[in-house]
């Protein structure tokens, strides 16, 4: 497999508007380079009978299930409210919108 080139790393920073000197476009097109290397090996690794996987343990919902109980009515609720309207706390109109 062919390496990244000083010319594919000029090429890519300037679709990124980036700015590189000549010594920058080497050292990137050797990461560049050992980057796709890396993931070239990663992918010789996976056999087609493992599935692709997002985590390697299953998830599951540890959230509690929903359940209704008795809780404050709405008077108690407002009872420290300084002004309250229709079982609503009333607070100062801020947008000037009805």
């Amino acid at each position: 497999m062919p390496g990244i080139t000083r010319e594919e790393v000029a090429h890519l920073a300037r679709l990124a508007r980036l700015e590189l000197k000549d010594e920058e476009l080497d050292h990137f097109a050797t990461q560049l380079d050992d980057i796709i290397g890396a993931v070239a090996r990663v992918s010789e690794v996976a056999e087609q009978d493992v599935p692709p996987t997002s985590h390697p343990l299953p998830l599951t919902n540890v959230m509690r299930a929903d359940e209704v109980r008795p809780s404050l009515s709405p008077q108690l609720a407002l009872s420290g409210a300084p002004a309250q309207e229709q079982q609503r706390f009333k607070v100062p109109q801020i947008l000037g919108e009805d």
